[in-house]
């Protein structure tokens, strides 16, 4: 049987609809799971640009100010010990490295022919004293006058002086400490000559003992003579004491201000010249505890701490130290509670948003 030209044509028109309302729903199913595909994406993305950081509450808290600086121990005093008198060294009673007190002699000198003027003029001493006396008696008689009187005294004030000037020369071959202390150095031996200002040895004064500081200039002005200090010594030993000296005039090649702490040293126990970690109290005030490892830098290169804001979003304090301990970093540059980042803050910057696990 033959179709009908309209009939087929009617077909083909009603086929070419169905088929695209078929495609139409296949392509419209597809780009809802495009989307739903994109979304899901999109969310996980969001979830991924959000990184997990723990973080630590950390409280404000009253703590001591302090300037840490390296330093070394020092003596009180040393001092060259020289000769004022010329002559060849006879004996050297104190033993190089001993302790000795005020007035030991260090060096002795030989006399020569000291003591034979020191006799000569207490003979003469003795001669004007007789002739004195005489004098005395005549002059009461009536058979001196004033004038004669007056000239024995004066003769017999002249003697004695040359006795204390005999006496004095005499001593003077005596090299003496000038103080207690460690007779640290011997540079004259036995037969050595010695001319006047010739050096005996060293000595040294370790109690008390000086701890120097070079201080920066940062650091100086909150030093104050008086303040109280700790020094740490390589051995792990211990000394306090205050401070007695800041230098006014900076050191011109390190621009850094001399700082001296005086501290008891019983026995000399501290040698000087050890190095030490020292650590001057300059008052107190608000700081906070944290662990070492969230110190960090930032783009500036300014040390400090990241934490977490409000709407979970990171910051950053520039901080100062003020003491290290094995507890911690005691700083200061924050202000009220503040979750300080405890891992993760090398990873995050400035406004990030992060999660916080819950506890």
């Amino acid at each position: 049987m033959k179709i009908k030209q309209s009939y087929l044509f009617a077909g083909v028109i009603a086929g070419a609809v169905i088929l695209f309302f078929v495609v139409g729903g296949i392509v419209t199913s597809l780009g809802n799971d495009d989307k739903k595909a994109a979304a899901a994406a999109a969310a996980k993305a969001e979830k991924v640009e959000d990184p997990l950081v723990q973080v630590s509450t950390v409280q404000q808290a009253l703590r001591p100010y302090v300037v840490s600086v390296r330093g070394r121990t020092e003596a009180n005093r040393a001092v060259i010990v020289r000769a004022e008198t010329a002559g060849p060294v006879a004996a050297t009673p104190a033993r190089e490295g001993s302790f000795v007190s005020r007035g030991a002699v260090l060096c002795r000198i030989s006399t020569d022919a000291r003591q034979a003027s020191l006799d000569q003029a207490r003979a003469l001493l003795r001669t004007r004293q007789l002739e004195k006396e005489a004098s005395d008696r005549l002059a009461a008689q009536g058979y001196r006058s004033q004038t004669q009187v007056l000239q024995a005294q004066a003769n017999l004030d002249g003697a004695t002086a040359q006795v204390r000037q005999a006496e004095v020369l005499l001593d003077q071959v005596n090299i003496r400490a000038p103080f207690s202390g460690v007779f640290d150095r011997r540079d004259a031996e036995i037969g050595t000559y010695l001319a006047p200002g010739g050096a005996c040895g060293t000595m040294i004064q370790l109690d008390p003992m000086v701890i120097v500081a070079d201080v920066a200039e940062r650091d100086v002005g909150s030093i104050r003579v008086g303040s109280a200090a700790t020094a740490t010594l390589v051995s792990g030993e211990i000394l306090s004491g205050r401070v007695r000296l800041v230098a006014r005039d900076a050191d011109p090649a390190t621009r850094t201000y001399r700082v001296e702490i005086e501290t008891p040293n019983p026995g000399g126990r501290a040698r000087a010249g050890l190095s030490a970690e020292v650590k001057i109290n300059t008052g107190s005030g608000p700081a906070y505890l944290v662990p070492t490892t969230t110190l960090v830098l930032d783009a500036a290169g300014r040390q400090g701490v990241r934490y977490v804001i409000a709407g979970d979003r990171v910051a950053f304090a520039p901080i100062t130290v003020l003491d290290e301990t094995a507890e911690g970093v005691w700083i200061i540059g924050l202000s009220g509670d503040v979750r300080v980042i405890t891992a993760g803050q090398s990873y995050v910057s400035e406004g990030q948003k992060v999660r916080i696990p819950a506890k």
